[in-house]
């Protein structure tokens, strides 16, 4: 890797040349990684915000789901039965479904190939089971820390091979230069966290050919997440760099808990806990689940299935369907109350206890025919939930204790979180963004449509960095630019961007005393009020003037942003860009959302559209349906901050009917037109 100086408004900035840079250091952007550098790519680097930060290290659910093709048993499936099933979640296109699905079966191989610890049968099949969204039994798991085994096999790859890492850096810009019709990208700029001085304030380009953006979903974007707290948001640069986001209404959320943020699926509702709420400081004590089920049986059904159809679904909201404990959640929740899951007694209606406080023995008979089956085979019949999860699962009891919960003396604080994000950045079939070798892999690639099978993001952040990588390696062999060719096609940026962090470290072009306040309130203030107004207005339950008054001030906020910041040296400039890069990415997902709203749009997916009155185009939604279409949210920032998108639907590509006659598709290889 080359070295080089460059010079902007006096300040002196390292140039690293790479051919391609991965931003992100989680399972998709290490898979890519190592997959360009067994490509023969060897001139590859990572950088990261944290090399043990982000989601797929430092999250998980009961049993942590990967989709992938059917490997075991005599059932029937194939790779066009599981992108059907890919493409049925709505706005998701068919050929991105098909590569999916097609691939599933490699990318999975090399993970167990590399070490990860899926199990399988005395001759080799790994065996399935059903997920939500899943008709057959295409899914596996190592367990709560799926994510982690993956990301820590892939890790030892690049390691091994040497591949250079540069840990402590937060990407905070792309740098971009036109190429025939499009804008490509010639580099990134960073901020070193571990050089925040008045020199250069940290700042550091990296020249390369290609970008791989494999940093994770928004879950700074949220008050109520169930990210990790290091997980925050790096969706915004590349949105104001001019790639395009698609499907950005679309999100994922479910019953989390809070004190430690985890799912709470699988075992953990299926051992039926108890639901209560309290007031702020903990008294009032009461269950409040039943009056929202047409009998106790109906709710306790609710609350079992709760553990395979963990995500709120607005499909699931009729008389009895599970997604109505997420709602009565919620509900409590705005009326200031708390809310636990009560491990260590029976709901009321299955048992509960007795007028003195003492646990009342366990009623099989109060539960439905399916739930009373599976606690059954499972051998999880026991007096109380505690004892039934330990039995079924005893290492969900001992992650929390681990994490300084234990489940036999407290009662568990939970709230409907955001948990995944299933828009994000357009690409196409190589993961390419429309912004020219830019390429999103993993949950900040909005592959994933209005509905998805549980596990398959594990799946899309392997299949999507390797296909990443082939394309990569196939077109882009070009050398980086050096420092004087990217200072020649990248000034203008390099000066606006030095520039605004001059501005926000309080520089001033070298002039002027510094802000007397410092950025560490202003920033915790600010992200503080962002998250809550993402979670009133752009979490499971939608309105359009909430929406609107939440968008005019997310405006005002970029508008005013250098200004109201006022930073009393570079210490606060990552956190400062963090705040920037979550607006900016909050405006554009709220701005989705009200195209989405003002189009008749209705409930789907993760979450329910409350309207009072008729939409603004009464026409279009009478006759529209948004699950064949894709949209496609384009951001631009004015020179005084103010932030504008523009949208538009396209329809969703069906799946293709390839010539898959071995001869053509071996020649097609042979002379590199697969790769066009």
């Amino acid at each position: 890797m080359q070295q080089d100086r460059i010079t902007v408004r006096g300040r002196e900035i390292p140039v690293h040349r790479v051919n391609t840079l991965v931003v992100g250091s989680g399972a998709a952007g290490l898979n890519a990684a190592d997959t360009l550098h067994g490509l023969g790519r060897t001139d590859v680097a990572v950088l990261t915000e944290g090399w043990r930060m982000g989601t797929s290290r430092n999250t998980g659910s009961d049993k942590q789901t990967y989709y992938k093709l059917t490997l075991a048993g005599d059932a029937p499936d194939s790779v066009v039965e599981m992108a059907r099933t890919l493409h049925a979640g709505g706005s998701m296109h068919g050929d991105i479904a098909l590569v999916e699905a097609a691939l599933s079966a490699t990318a999975f191989s090399k993970l167990v190939s590399i070490g990860v610890p899926f199990p399988h049968d005395r001759y080799g099949q790994y065996a399935g089971y059903k997920t939500d969204h899943d008709p057959r039994q295409r899914a596996t798991s190592c367990g709560p820390y799926t994510s982690r085994f993956m990301v820590e096999r892939l890790e030892r790859q690049v390691l091994a091979k040497g591949i250079p890492v540069f840990d402590g850096f937060r990407a905070i810009a792309l740098l971009t230069a036109p190429e025939g019709d499009h804008r490509r990208v010639v580099g990134v700029l960073a901020l070193d966290k571990a050089g925040l001085s008045a020199a250069n304030l940290g700042l550091t380009v990296f020249s390369c050919s290609a970008v791989v953006w494999a940093t994770g979903g928004p879950g700074g974007l949220y008050a109520s997440s169930v990210y990790p707290e290091s997980q925050t948001c790096a969706t915004g640069a590349p949105l104001e760099a001019g790639a395009a986001g698609a499907n950005l209404t679309e999100s994922q959320y479910g019953l989390a808990s809070t004190k430690f943020r985890w799912n709470l699926s699988g075992t953990y509702q299926q051992v039926l806990p108890r639901y209560i709420s309290t007031d702020a400081d903990g008294g009032d004590e009461r269950e409040f689940l039943e009056g929202a089920f047409p009998d106790a049986r109906a709710m306790l059904h609710a609350a079992f299935l709760k553990g395979y159809q963990w995500p709120f679904d607005a499909g699931k909201l009729g008389a009895g369907g599970s997604s109505r404990v997420d709602l009565q959640v919620f509900a409590e929740t705005l009326k200031g109350r708390r809310v636990w899951l009560d491990f260590r007694r029976n709901p009321s209606a299955a048992g509960g206890t007795s007028a003195d406080g003492v646990p009342l023995a366990f009623d099989p008979a109060a539960l439905s025919d399916e739930a009373r089956d599976y606690l059954t085979r499972s051998g999880a019949l026991q007096d109380t939930p505690l004892e039934r999860l330990l039995a079924m699962n005893p290492g969900a009891v001992a992650l929390y204790r681990e994490h300084g919960i234990d489940l036999a003396d407290e009662p568990l604080e939970i709230a409907v979180c955001a948990q995944h994000s299933n828009g994000g950045l357009l690409g196409d079939v190589w993961w390419e963004s429309d912004l020219r070798r830019l390429f999103p892999v993993g949950e900040v690639n909005g592959t994933f449509g209005a509905r998805r099978p549980g596990g398959s993001a594990l799946n899309s952040t392997q299949v999507g960095s390797l296909r990443a990588a082939q394309a990569i390696a196939a077109r882009y062999a070009d050398e980086p630019l050096d420092a004087e060719a990217l200072r020649e096609a990248a000034g203008d940026q390099l000066e606006r961007w030095t520039g605004l962090a001059m501005r926000l470290a309080g520089a001033r072009d070298g002039s002027g005393p510094p802000p007397e306040e410092t950025s560490r309130g202003l920033a915790a203030t600010l992200r503080a009020r962002a998250q809550a107004r993402m979670s009133r207005a752009g979490g499971h339950v939608r309105s359009l003037p909430v929406v609107r008054e939440a968008l005019a001030e997310v405006s005002a906020e970029l508008r005013d942003f250098a200004d109201a910041q006022g930073l009393a040296g570079p210490e606060g400039l990552v956190e400062a860009f963090i705040d920037r890069d979550i607006l900016l990415t909050q405006f554009a997902f709220l701005s989705a959302i009200e195209a989405y709203l003002l189009r008749g749009g209705p409930s789907r997916g993760g979450y329910l559209v409350e309207r009072s009155g008729s939409p603004a185009d009464p026409d279009a939604a009478e006759s529209w349906d948004p699950d064949r279409e894709v949209q496609e949210t384009r951001l631009r920032v004015a020179p005084d901050g103010s932030p504008e998108c523009t949208h538009r639907w396209v329809p969703a590509r069906p799946i293709p009917h390839e010539d898959d006659w071995f001869e053509n598709v071996w020649r097609s290889y042979r002379t590199g037109e697969v790769w066009k």
